[in-house]
């Protein structure tokens, strides 16, 4: 049997003002999660509204492009 002793985790050391040190302090306290949980939760957080502004965007593009004029025009299309 071999043990991996490899880390599954990587370091990242980054700077903040200290307003926001102290706001990611007090919100780890308060949830009682570490502050790397904090920073991973909001880095996940912002990727997804990344990608659903690219989703929404897609679909604008999309109903200009079909025309689609007021709430019902999509479930129209769809019959």
């Amino acid at each position: 049997m071999t043990i991996s002793t490899a880390r599954k985790t990587r370091v990242l050391n980054i700077s903040v003002p200290p307003d926001i040190y102290a706001a990611i302090e007090a919100a780890a306290r308060a949830e009682q999660r570490t502050k790397s949980e904090q920073i991973r939760e909001a880095f996940c957080s912002n990727q997804f509204m990344r990608r659903w502004r690219v989703l929404r965007q897609l679909g604008t593009e999309t109903a200009v492009r079909l025309d689609f004029k007021g709430d019902g025009a999509l479930e129209a299309f769809l019959g």
